[in-house]
């Protein structure tokens, strides 16, 4: 007698439930456009599948920074506005087919965010991408308090400033009181990103050492980028730095980054240099 043959089911697959991160900073100017252009290109590189969302409405600079600033036609607002649908807002890089942007609007303001917008986007996003990575306003307005609402992980990227330091301070506090991971008790992932950083200077005082900042935010160190006008010369022809200048040094900084967002590469640790006097000014401050 013949046994009966097993039945063949179809493999489920599993429906794709991307991660939300949110490039933040109390301060402006410190790089959060050209660090979230430069980490999700590394993350594309590695394969990952990998939107960038501007929410500086108004003041939009990330095309800028990808090179695409002549193919927008449709923005993050249109959609909200149901003027547009989410996938004829999308651009597709064309260096890479694992990265796309949806640009900020340039002639609205942020009044036309809606939470609700918002919500809706994310979640189609989240279903389509490995990695959607906010791109924040400089601030605690809404733009700023909208881009990191749904975010699962937040990089604070900060310069070796006082200024700088106390803005991002304030921001990690918003982060644990007002996203909806927090408001549903649970945590949200926090790591620091310190940019513009040159050990000379540090040594001489005239900026924060890695060790000073890292003491006063007291968060994990996802990565330190160089002080470099490559840098700049890769944003100013339309490129993050991972993509203009992918040998340089704040390039090969930001891959390790990255790899670090996606569990791999080990732990930074941070060595010990000499407090300079803003360091010893801040904290004198702050006690």
């Amino acid at each position: 007698m013949k046994k009966p043959r097993p039945k063949h089911s179809k493999a489920k697959t599993k429906p794709r439930q991307g991660r939300v991160l949110v490039v933040t900073s109390g301060k402006g100017g410190v790089g959060k456009t050209t660090s979230t252009a430069a980490l999700g290109a590394a993350l594309a590189q590695d394969g990952q599948k990998v939107v960038l969302v501007d929410f500086d409405v108004g003041l939009r600079n990330l095309d800028l920074v990808m090179g695409a600033e002549r193919r927008v036609v449709y923005d993050l607002i249109n959609v909200i506005k149901g003027e547009a649908k989410l996938a004829q807002a999308l651009i597709r890089d064309k260096r890479l087919d694992t990265l796309a942007l949806l640009p900020a609007s340039q002639s609205r303001d942020k009044d036309s965010l809606t939470e609700d917008g918002i919500a809706r986007i994310i979640a189609e996003l989240r279903a389509q991408f490995d990695w959607i990575i906010c791109d924040s306003p400089a601030g605690i307005e809404k733009g700023a308090t909208l881009a990191m609402r749904h975010a699962d992980v937040a990089v604070v990227v900060v310069n070796p400033e006082v200024s700088s330091i106390r803005d991002a301070d304030r921001i990690i506090g918003i982060l644990d009181a007002k996203t909806a991971r927090a408001e549903n008790g649970q945590r949200i992932e926090k790591q620091l990103l310190l940019t513009r950083y040159d050990p000379v200077r540090a040594r001489r005082g005239e900026i924060m050492t890695v060790e000073a900042v890292l003491e006063i935010l007291s968060l994990p160190l996802l990565g330190t980028i160089p002080e470099s006008g490559d840098v700049l010369r890769s944003s100013n022809v339309g490129a993050p730095v991972t993509l203009g200048n992918p040998g340089s040094a704040p390039a090969r900084a930001y891959r390790d980054a990255a790899r670090r967002l996606k569990g791999g590469g080990s732990e930074i640790i941070a060595r010990r240099e000499k407090p300079g006097l803003l360091h010893r000014l801040f904290t004198r401050r702050a006690a």
